[in-house]
């Protein structure tokens, strides 16, 4: 089960929206739902009723007394059930249980190889979300929603991984139906950097639009949130920043790229093109880690080779400022660790290619939920998703 388009439009000031109240502050009295809404207190008195019978809200104590008796406080009930959730990398996935709120009750990590494609990848991600329910103290009927980033590109409608370039045998599978026979929930299937975006704009950066996420890690990706809202463009394909076909000065033969063509950003500056690079120079290196490691240690080699890397994408970066004109570019991914190595060439380009309207209030910065971001940003997504407004209502209907 997916995340369908809404049927219909929520009536306004309806209780779906007042919902949305209570979602967005910590806790609310039934004077402010009044004044925020401009219902009358019989209606908010049927709004909060309905709210808490059906377990959305519960009160949270006594607003100060201004003289009469204190006004009973309401609050979104963020308990009443969890978010399972995975972060699925090239390498390594994260998991977490969360609750209906998006902070992490229970996390997991562990390695993998998504090229062995979806059945071995799945059926660890569901022992993880079976352990952590247990863990939690819960059991599968409290999840209200499984939520899944993938480093390839998405048809969102469908959840539906399509033709991605490394993650072999997952072209067009379903994966919303493989967890189907033990949730009865919906699933929602991303890209991993529209994911990490989005958690990283409303807990960080929630008054900035837009947002530009780029993830440098085994490939190169990039998430823009633009009105507190990922855009995904007409198919689900934006954001492809990695197979932007580049020019590099000295350059002779463009290297080929694991998508099958040439020249693209992410055979010059993606993970693994630094350990190709790298193993070419006589570096013993297997991993991306350890290639930073390696420029941590100052190596000069590897020193050089992450600042070509950061100047190509820099490049990359400034298109899309002149493009999209970000308030905020955020970089991560393994790479990002590499720090002022990266960032400097990065800095540089940008600067130097971009208008200077465009720049003048430009950041450019390290992501601050770093390995948490793409977690917290499926909670988020899956709670907005479920407790939309029209969705509520039905909901309550039912």
């Amino acid at each position: 089960m997916t995340f369908s388009a809404p049927t219909s439009q929520a009536a306004p000031g309806g209780v779906g929206e007042v919902l949305g109240l209570f979602r967005a502050q910590p806790s609310l009295t039934r004077a402010d739902v009044m004044e925020r809404t401009g219902l009358s207190r019989s209606t908010v008195n049927q709004r909060l009723d309905a709210l808490v019978g059906a377990g959305l809200i519960a009160p949270s104590g006594e607003g100060a007394s201004t003289g009469g008796r204190p006004a009973s406080r309401f609050a979104f009930n963020q308990d009443r059930g969890v978010l399972l959730v995975a972060d699925v990398g090239a390498t390594g996935m994260r998991t977490a249980a969360c609750d209906l709120g998006g902070a992490v009750l229970v996390a997991r990590e562990c390695p993998i190889d998504v090229a062995d494609g979806p059945h071995a990848v799945l059926t660890v991600i569901g022992r993880l979300f079976e352990e952590m329910l247990a863990e939690a103290g819960r059991t599968t009927a409290e999840a209200h929603g499984i939520g899944l980033d993938v480093p390839g590109p998405v048809d969102f409608g469908s959840g539906q991984v399509v033709s991605p370039p490394i993650m072999s045998g997952w072209d067009r599978f379903d994966i919303p139906g493989w967890f189907a026979d033990r949730y009865a929930c919906p699933v929602l299937v991303d890209k991993d950097v529209n994911a990490m975006a989005f958690g990283e704009q409303r807990r960080v950066y929630p008054d900035v639009s837009p947002l530009l996420m780029v993830k440098v890690g085994t490939g190169v990706g990039a998430g823009l949130i633009v009105d507190g809202r990922v855009f995904r463009g007409a198919d689900g394909a934006a954001g492809d920043i990695g197979h932007i076909q580049v020019t590099v000065a000295g350059v002779d033969t463009e290297p080929i790229c694991r998508c099958g063509n040439a020249g693209c950003l992410e055979a010059y500056a993606g993970g693994w093109a630094l350990i190709r690079d790298l193993r070419e120079a006589g570096q013993d290196v297997a991993t991306v880690d350890d290639a930073v490691a390696l420029i941590r240690t100052g190596d000069l080699t590897a020193v050089r080779l992450v600042r070509r890397a950061g100047r190509i994408l820099g490049g990359a970066i400034a298109d899309s400022v002149s493009l999209l004109n970000p308030r905020v570019v955020v970089i991560t991914g393994q790479l990002a660790r590499a720090e002022e190595q990266l960032f400097a060439g990065v800095r540089e380009m940008v600067y130097r290619r971009s208008l200077p309207l465009a720049t003048r209030s430009l950041q450019i910065v390290p992501t601050k939920l770093d390995t948490r971001a793409g977690l917290i940003g499926l909670a988020l997504l899956l709670a907005d998703g479920i407790f939309a407004p029209d969705r509520v209502e039905q909901l309550l209907s039912a």
